[in-house]
């Protein structure tokens, strides 16, 4: 049922899983798939496999900073830290607007604004 493999997964973290991950990982990536055919039943193959991975990846977080986070704070003696997390809450799978973009599902899903067009094309020239 999954798009991705352990293997996959593990490639793109850089490091090798231990065997209490790697079960945790085949059944995130089960669900990753569920939640993909959910939004985007119709999408490419490939495009399936790397959104997977891209899910899985966000949810087992990095070192020092969850994956996906767009703003971070750390403090010294005091041990204060934070973190922002857009898209999705940390330990939660979810869709990045990437990820959506990816499954070719960019503008079905809320409001649709011209002017983002308009400046994709501008940047692509």
């Amino acid at each position: 049922m999954a798009y991705a493999t352990v293997e996959e997964v593990q490639a793109r973290i850089g490091r090798t899983l231990t065997a209490a991950e790697q079960e945790t990982v085949s059944t995130q990536l089960d669900d990753a798939a569920v939640i993909i055919d959910a939004f985007a039943p119709s999408a490419a193959a490939d495009a399936k496999k790397v959104v997977s991975c891209r899910m899985v990846v966000r949810l087992m977080g990095a070192d020092d900073a969850p994956v996906g986070a767009t703003q971070g704070s750390m403090a010294g003696l005091g041990y204060s830290q934070s973190w922002t997390i857009t898209g999705g809450a940390n330990g939660e799978l979810y869709l990045s607007k990437m990820d959506k973009n990816l499954l070719g599902m960019g503008n079905n899903i809320g409001s649709y604004s011209p002017i983002e067009e308009l400046a994709k094309c501008a940047a692509l020239q």
